[in-house]
């Protein structure tokens, strides 16, 4: 009775296996054309000796008089697509759907140049292990994903936030501990040129000093300040994570550290920070000269339009930002010329006379006996537009893909509408299918760079203004008419959209002029075409 319970036992197992081994997919690999394994994943058990003794007989079955894709032997079937100079094989049963082998095999071509730039011996060996991990993706223990191009890059990237949180701490606490360094070393030496010239250490207070302080600490507490980096007294200090990547985040705090190191003599290496071209434009670079009154103008946009025309929203946001260094121009008026005929909405902050801004146009503190802060960033004015009005758009792109025979020949072009902006390194990204090569480039104004790895297309033009408002560029690559939107758009400028600007400082005794400096800007945060 036992036995026969065995043998009954064992029929059922054999049945399962051969129910299994019917339609499983034993093995997917990138071998040579001589039949060298460069990447070879295994579904099922599988030595190495027997799956190198598969991979070194497929050449040797290939017939090269007939334009087959697959061989077969007695025991296994080889599907198999080309490679420039290698193959991609798939080892199947000889039971499986040819069909469903082919579509796998066309996902398994196409993973490969995500991941490899040029398909050559020494490049698969360098991403072997992406491969693994994306041919993971595609089958699990012998049996084919319902996955497609884009989740298996989604699957594969493990992103984390909390590991980019960690980072931003980390980073942050290291540019701290720096600052502090340096600053602690210029003491240092402060203390030592003191000594030399006989002195007890470093000066302390000064004419008018006391004074001075007692006026500006109100003020400093209340004025809005300008988000930027400061050192703290502590070498380390852990901080939350929401001010570590305030520190970090893209924008223009890094950049004003970077410079002001700089400007201080110190020799700065940047380190690879993965910036795309079109991100690296959003800033301009500092003015090399400033007055003791300085102004920061700076706008940035956002925008989202329809592929085929009307505005979604668009949002312009400004602020006036104030920096007075020397302490005689302490007490002063700022006079503003607002030549804005769009409706832009004004606000001025609590500490600022309302009435004196509304009647005269004219920035002063509701107490004329204080100063406003010394070496110190401070907002005064902000301002915001928000409007559907297609007649804002000060950049306006026409990108129009259309079928043909080989893939899609898309035509894009730009246009100027505000012909009083002059709009710098401006960067148009149009995406392109992945796995379908470089686009051909046909009529083009300026110049263009293709991402492979992003599947980018980014077209470069240095300057556009009154004398270039319009320019087209032409190119042709396989795909769908959906596969080049968004569209999105980056540049800088030197021009104000809303067109207000400080024409004028004086002092609040006596009403006499100051000289001042200002530095304007209008920038991208996001210009998408859906």
């Amino acid at each position: 009775m036992r036995n026969e319970q065995c043998s009954t036992v064992q029929q059922a197992c054999n049945l399962v296996y051969q129910l299994l081994i019917k339609r499983v997919l034993l093995a997917a690999a990138v071998c040579t054309k001589a039949g060298k394994a460069l990447v070879s994943r295994q579904f099922v058990e599988m030595t190495r000796t027997r799956v190198e003794g598969l991979l070194a007989a497929f050449p040797k079955l290939m017939n090269t008089g007939k334009q087959h894709t697959f061989v077969e032997t007695e025991s296994v079937r080889y599907v198999y697509q080309p490679l420039e100079k290698l193959y991609m094989v798939l080892v199947t049963t000889k039971n499986s759907n040819i069909l469903e082998d082919l579509e796998t095999l066309r996902l398994f071509s196409r993973v490969i140049p995500e991941y490899c730039r040029v398909l050559e011996e020494s490049e698969i060996s360098e991403h072997c292990f992406d491969l693994i991990f994306a041919f993971d993706e595609i089958v699990a223990l012998g049996y084919r994903e319902n996955v497609n191009l884009a989740q298996i890059r989604t699957f594969t990237e493990m992103d984390s936030h909390e590991e980019k949180v960690f980072r931003a701490v980390r980073e942050t606490q290291e540019r701290e501990a720096k600052a502090e360094m340096r600053r602690k070393a210029k003491e240092l030496q402060q203390v030592r040129r003191d000594a030399e010239r006989g002195k007890k250490g470093p000066g302390f207070g000064g004419f008018g000093s006391s004074g001075m302080s007692s006026s500006n600490t109100a003020i400093t507490d209340t004025l809005i300040e300008v988000e930027k980096p400061k050192p703290t007294p502590a070498p380390v200090r852990s901080s939350g994570p929401s001010k570590a990547l305030k520190l970090v985040g893209k924008g223009k705090e890094v950049d004003e550290f970077v410079d002001k190191l700089k400007s201080e003599g110190e020799n700065i290496i940047l380190s690879s920070t993965g910036k795309r071209p079109s991100e690296a434009s959003k800033s301009l670079p500092p003015p090399t000269h400033t007055e003791s009154v300085h102004m920061r103008v700076e706008e940035k946009i956002t925008l989202t339009c329809g592929r085929d025309g009307g505005l979604q929203n668009m949002e312009v946001l400004g602020m006036i930002t104030l920096r007075v260094s020397d302490e005689k121009n302490g007490r002063i008026r700022l006079k503003f010329s607002n030549n804005d005929k769009r409706g832009v909405q004004l606000q001025t902050h609590p500490n600022v006379d309302k009435k004196l801004f509304t009647a005269e146009s004219v920035i002063g503190l509701k107490n004329p006996d204080k100063s406003f802060p010394l070496k110190s960033d401070v907002g005064v004015l902000k301002w915001r537009l928000q409007t559907t009005d297609e007649s804002f758009i000060p950049l306006t792109i026409n990108c129009w893909p259309s079928e043909s025979g080989t893939g899609c020949d898309v035509n894009i072009e730009y246009e100027l509408q505000d012909e009083c902006l002059e709009l710098n390194d401006v960067v148009i990204s149009i995406p392109v299918p992945s796995g379908v090569g470089a686009p051909v480039i046909g009529d083009l104004d300026g110049e263009y760079r293709h991402d492979s790895r992003r599947n980018v297309l980014e077209w470069c033009l240095p300057v556009i203004d009154v004398k270039n408002k319009t320019g087209s560029l032409e190119f042709s690559i396989p795909g769908q008419p959906n596969d080049f939107f968004p569209v999105n758009v980056s540049f800088v400028s030197k021009g104000s959209y809303c067109d207000i600007q400080v024409i004028k400082v004086s002092q609040v005794d006596g009403d006499s002029p100051v000289r001042f400096s200002t530095e304007t800007s209008f920038v991208v945060d996001k210009y998408e075409i859906l």
